[in-house]
């Protein structure tokens, strides 16, 4: 798929809220080698390399504009990017963290993957790994529903991922256990409060519907849009505070885990 980098950056505080959380667990760490998988346009990998300066901090991404963006852009002396598909990567023997932010749900094999790369990792590394868990939430529901609708479902079948693509708490638990590591997994849900007419599908614009947005053309998509529109306002009603601005509340669930391999 083509990332907008701009359109992904839109909502940059919702989304840089899980990645800042996520590092700020990490009070023990001092590594340094770091790779952010998944590093998209490089704004919060800036984030790692100022947390540990002493390190060598490298972002990968599989998009040539996100990393054509995050190279352009100012960042620290022991930061780089290079372009990584993660479905080819393996970690070097001298990795430290592997640090993974809302990536790994793009790959229907994750698990499969993440579980090889924590048997190649080293004793004593670390992984912090954070990805949404919101695919039963309406949102997401809604847009498999329409496209897979007898309107749809001729152009878009199986372009969506099911419900099923990431896993629960548990099971990355168990994922970070059997390949040795100390594990520390746990869930929340961000109430995001959310402008705009459309601004469930102002967000889903930048993620969720890209695969929709590759499948189609211009007027089909708009198309889909409306009848997404349709289904999904009902489910995420306007509200106004008390100084009258208009507000939707956006309930957004994450899962984190972080591994410290004991050997």
């Amino acid at each position: 798929m083509k990332w907008d980098p701009a359109k992904y950056t839109e909502f940059s505080d919702y989304r840089g809220r899980p990645y800042k959380d996520l590092l700020g667990q990490l009070v023990d760490v001092e590594p340094k080698k770091v790779v952010d998988l998944g590093c998209g346009p490089g704004n919060m990998t800036r984030l790692i390399a100022q947390r540990w300066p002493q390190a060598q901090v490298t972002g990968l991404d599989s998009s040539q504009d996100m990393i054509a963006k995050a190279e352009s852009s100012e960042h620290e002396a022991n930061l780089d990017f290079a372009l990584a598909d993660a479905r080819q990567w393996q970690p070097e023997e001298d990795l430290d963290l592997l640090f993974s932010n809302a990536m790994l749900q793009w790959l229907p094999d994750h698990r499969d993957l993440l579980a090889a790369w924590l048997g190649k990792m080293k004793t004593g590394s670390y992984v912090a790994i954070q990805v949404p868990g919101n695919f039963g939430s309406p949102s997401h529901a809604l847009m498999r529903q329409v496209a897979e609708s007898a309107k749809w479902a001729g152009k878009l079948g199986g372009v969506l991922r099911d419900g099923h693509v990431v896993g629960e708490p548990e099971d990355y638990q168990r994922l970070l256990l059997d390949a040795g590591f100390q594990a520390n997994v746990w869930e929340t849900t961000f109430q995001q409060l959310l402008l705009g007419d459309d601004p469930i599908l102002d967000w889903v614009r930048g993620t969720a519907l890209l695969p929709v947005r590759h499948a189609l053309d211009e007027q089909d998509y708009l198309r889909f849009e409306d009848d997404y529109r349709a289904q999904v306002s009902k489910h995420y009603p306007f509200f106004e505070t008390r100084d009258g601005t208009r507000l939707t509340n956006f309930p957004f669930r994450r899962i984190f885990m972080i591994g410290h391999k004991l050997g």
